[in-house]
């Protein structure tokens, strides 16, 4: 059989790779599939790829500490540590630990040490004395000017590569000018004089000091037994060690620079060192080369705080790591000599929280506040609309209510994103990547998100929690699909979003649909019901309990949409001053106001905004394409509607008897992953509420044979009693839409059920050789 699995998992590559050879674990052991399967090999390749695609310590520090106070988080590369903290207008992105307030010329002073050094000193900050030199030659005038010991190191360069230090001699200089300058961009080396002392990495963010450690070079401790090389691999066995910045220390790799560290202390890899000899392997404490930290953030004396301070203000960075070098930094540097030697932008910050010894710091907390002062906000306000009918004219509705309200809205929906208005892509679009697309913009301050089953249980949502969720009806529709085959199921499946809201925020529910009432033991918030009929028994009894809702009540005036909140009710509308409701005959238009109207009040809207908005909203193609869509056509009314369940045609009848119509012609068909049953349902309404079918099939038949759903719904229209020349079957969308309305007579009522609403709309609009020019109506 088939078989729906659900499974979480932090990156989708990781997860997906873990799935699949899940699958492949459980058909070896039930069906020997593939003979020699090494399910150890195989699972080390998936932790592999997790160890690489995984956040790095700095990032993770930063997002751990988001995530902590609620902040939304979204990864803009699964390969890159490029993230995107809250939503819309509110987002701030870090790529590691450069942020999007991190100044660019800030950034590139950095980057150039010989200018950081001479701003630096330019304001008193003491530095090494040094120059810029582009030749070996040029490398030993310098060093013999400034006085040796010297250290080398390229302009551009990072991570400690290409840094050589204590240089005694031009020889020296001579010797390692070359693999300086390599590691150089611009073929430009830094010589300037060696300062004595220790090396500490201050990390300065906002402005303040967060964290110091000071750094260890990669380094062994003889034991009196083992050689270098096996005191090495012994190093390299502890578990805190990987392969670069996978976990908190990195392995020693034995390199040329090892080499020739350890021959400046006449030890070879062979040799066997004497008990308690610390020898060192890497010239510099770099975490990247196997360096090891000790945290002294509360020895640091405030001489060296100001300085470093003082330091990162100068460059112009917001977060700056300060190499500091001084003989112990709890002395000031100002009667104990020593001197900053470099100012880092996106400095790591893996030797503050995970010292070797010493207190770990909580140095992403420091970013988060600085991005996102407390008090201050990271999301906008999220409305999820879910269901099974009336899910986007509920959320366009919602969109127009909230636009009159001053908001910039982003919008998804079956038929594209919007944002603020503006159609930036087109097709379903109401799925967790669609709703990230919104999300991810840097304009939007509120969010509508049509959030349909498909997409939940492909992928789940596109949000962590939502403000508002509204959650329309649950109906017939889908049923077969992706494991879900009842009624039940598929409430849980729409349940999910109303389980998403945060915990001041609001469900709205609709009071007459049963599997919709059921659902509010699973949402969060408040709940607000809306219903058809204010006598409902569910409403009464949430009024008696204090609780709001959104009716539709019987008044001298007409038919008119009431808030209802304690003991106060509030008149918003009438139900015929709402274009899309067509003067009340639209139920489903009106139902679906009142579930954008409890939306809107859940988002603590003025009532005035939402009163203007319900009677701005038509049912025009312009502003809900494909939605009770109605224009006239040399006498002819056609009705274009994204119509494709029973529970939508039977909303479809009822506005066709309130609209007194006699004739009525109609194009229709169902989606191919439907059931028979829902099918042969579908056919037989279909047979007693028109007088004449075309039926077509969709472009996509969804697995189904060409003409299998036409033949079906044809056969149950004949036994509903409708007369077989009554009934024309043309599979093509465009040429079953010119049929059904040739078919028609001047004072009939044609009615397309399109999948392709826009081309429908196109064809009517701009016929080839017409005189007649549609006229929308309404």
């Amino acid at each position: 059989g088939v078989y729906n699995v659900v499974f979480q998992y932090e990156q989708e590559d990781v997860g997906v790779a873990a799935g699949k050879l899940a699958v492949r674990l459980l058909n070896q052991l039930v069906y020997d599939t593939e003979p020699g399967f090494d399910f150890v090999h195989e699972l080390e390749s998936v932790i592999l790829l997790a160890e690489r695609l995984a956040y790095g310590p700095s990032t993770g520090a930063i997002v751990a500490e988001a995530e902590r106070r609620g902040i939304p988080v979204i990864r803009l590369d699964p390969h890159r540590s490029l993230i995107q903290l809250g939503h819309g207008v509110h987002q701030k992105r870090i790529w590691a630990t450069v942020t999007s307030a991190s100044a660019n010329i800030a950034v590139d002073i950095a980057g150039n040490k010989e200018l950081t050094n001479r701003l630096l000193h330019d304001v008193g900050i003491p530095v090494p004395r040094g120059g810029v030199v582009t030749s070996e030659v040029d490398a030993v005038r310098v060093a013999e000017r400034i006085g040796f010991p010297v250290v080398i190191k390229p302009l551009d360069g990072n991570h400690g590569r290409g840094v050589f230090i204590n240089l005694a001699s031009d020889v020296e200089v001579r010797e390692f000018y070359a693999l300086a300058e390599q590691e150089s961009r611009a073929g430009t080396v830094v010589v300037e004089s060696f300062i004595t002392g220790k090396d500490y990495r201050i990390l300065v963010v906002n402005n303040e000091v967060v964290a110091v450690a000071e750094r260890v070079p990669a380094h062994v401790v003889g034991d009196g037994k083992s050689t270098t090389r096996e005191l090495i691999e012994q190093t390299n066995a502890d578990p805190r060690r990987g392969i670069g910045h996978e976990k908190i220390l990195t392995r020693i790799v034995v390199d040329s620079q090892v080499h020739e560290v350890l021959q400046r202390q006449s030890i070879s890899l062979d040799d066997v060192p004497v008990a308690g000899n610390f020898v060192q392997l890497k010239l510099t404490g770099n975490m990247s080369t196997g360096g090891t930290s000790i945290d002294r953030t509360d020895d640091i004396h405030p001489d060296n705080v100001e300085i470093a301070r003082q330091a990162a203000m100068v460059v112009g960075l917001d977060i700056a790591g300060i190499d500091f070098i001084t003989s112990d930094i709890a002395l000031s540097v100002r009667q104990n000599g020593g001197a900053i030697c470099e100012v880092n932008a996106g400095p790591g910050f893996r030797m503050h929280t995970n010292p070797t010894e010493g207190h770990p710091r909580h140095v992403g907390r420091a970013v988060t506040e600085m991005l996102f002062p407390q008090g201050g906000f990271s999301r906008v306000p999220i409305v999820a609309v879910t269901g099974t009918n009336g899910k986007t004219t509920t959320s366009r509705m919602i969109a127009h209510i909230m636009k009159i309200a001053g908001k910039r809205v982003g919008m998804t929906t079956t038929d594209g994103v919007y944002i603020d208005g503006t159609q930036i892509m087109a097709g379903d679009m109401s799925g967790p990547s669609s709703a990230q697309m919104v999300l991810k913009n840097p304009t939007i301050d509120f969010a509508v998100l049509e959030t349909a089953r498909g997409g939940i249980l492909r992928s789940g949502l596109g949000f962590d929690r939502c403000n508002i969720a509204v959650v329309t009806n649950v109906a017939s529709d889908h049923l077969g699909l992706r494991g879900v085959e009842s009624l039940a199921e598929l409430a849980r499946v729409k349940a999910v979003v109303p389980a998403s809201v945060l915990r001041d925020g609001a469900t709205v529910l609709n009071a007459d649909n049963q599997w919709t009432v059921d659902i509010a033991r699973h949402a969060r918030g408040e709940i607000i019901f809306f219903a058809m009929d204010e006598e409902n028994a569910v409403v009464r009894d949430h009024i008696r309990e204090r609780g709001k809702a959104v009716v539709l009540r019987h008044s001298r005036q007409g038919e008119m949409i009431t808030v209802i909140e304690h003991k106060r009710e509030t008149s918003l509308v009438l139900a015929s001053q709402i274009p899309a409701t067509f003067d009340g005959r639209a139920r489903v238009n009106i139902a679906n106001a009142l579930a954008a109207a409890a939306a809107a009040v859940a988002g603590d809207c003025q009532l005035e905004h939402i009163r203007h908005a319900l009677r701005t909203f038509t049912s025009s193609f312009f502003q809900t394409p494909g939605r009770f869509n109605l224009l006239e056509q040399g006498g002819k009314r056609i009705l274009i509607d994204y119509c494709h369940n029973v529970a939508g045609l039977e909303a479809m009848a009822d506005f066709l008897k309130r609209m007194d119509v006699e004739h009525t012609v109609a194009m229709i068909s169902m989606p191919g992953d439907r059931s028979d049953d829902d099918v042969n349902a579908f056919g037989e309404l279909a047979g007693k509420t028109f007088q004449e079918l075309i039926i077509r099939e969709d472009k996509h038949t969804r697995g189904r044979a060409r003409g299998e759903i036409a033949t079906i719904l044809s056969e149950a229209a004949s036994r509903a009693g409708m007369n077989k020349d009554k009934i024309t079957i043309i599979l093509e969308e465009l040429e079953a839409a010119r049929a059904a309305v040739a078919r028609a007579g001047k004072s009939d009522l044609v009615v397309l059920m399109a999948d392709q609403p826009v081309a429908v709309w196109e064809q009517l609009t701009h016929p080839e050789g017409s005189h007649n020019e549609p006229v929308e109506t309404g």
